[in-house]
């Protein structure tokens, strides 16, 4: 697949309603300071259409990129360790909820990890709440390029066994830096379309 134009067509905040339209959606949900942005604009083959920061936290919003002007790539906030007050993290995740539960058109949803962490309980919680709600999430390994060659399998093993993942379970790893796993990613994309 070959993405040859984006641009940010709606932000939702928590008490906007979510567009509605018959386009597909493909959904990017992760902690804060995973690299959700950064991943979004190497999609893209964008700078800095998805805005990235030094500081975590700065997806606020449920963001909808249109993509070739047939699709949407959705940015969810970024859940975790972000420098919030609890009931703006509680607002956070009701709107996440709440749009896993009222999209129709919802397709596909990735999940995030860091690569060089076992996840953490919100990226356990994440995985469960995505699949309660009938999706099979695909988990994309960020910061490949942070760790050394050798150890990818191990912290793959290590993903899989937190997350309880199912042998069928898809685990794309993913660099922002030398954009490793960007083809599979798109693949997968164009399979769902």
């Amino acid at each position: 697949m070959i993405i040859k134009n984006s641009e940010l067509e709606t932000v939702c905040g928590i008490t906007s309603k979510f567009p509605i339209h018959d386009e597909v959606e493909i959904a990017f949900a992760g902690k804060s300071n995973v690299g959700k942005s950064s991943l979004i604009n190497g999609l893209m083959n964008r700078k800095n259409l998805a805005r990235t920061s030094a500081q975590p936290g700065k997806t606020q919003t449920v963001n909808f990129y249109k993509i070739n002007n047939e699709f949407y790539f959705v940015d969810l906030p970024g859940y975790g360790y972000a420098k919030v007050s609890e009931e703006e993290k509680v607002k956070w995740g009701k709107m996440i909820e709440n749009y896993l539960k009222t999209s129709e058109t919802l397709k596909q949803v990735f999940l995030l990890i860091d690569i060089r962490h076992e996840p953490g309980e919100n990226d356990v919680l994440m995985y469960d709440w995505i699949k309660s709600n009938g999706f099979e999430p695909v988990i994309i390994a960020t910061k490949l390029d942070k760790i050394k060659r050798s150890q990818i399998q191990k912290c793959i093993s290590v993903i899989k066994k937190k997350l309880k993942l199912s042998a069928d379970s898809i685990i794309i790893p993913y660099s922002a830096v030398t954009k490793q796993g960007r083809d599979e990613i798109l693949d997968l994309i164009e399979k769902t379309l």
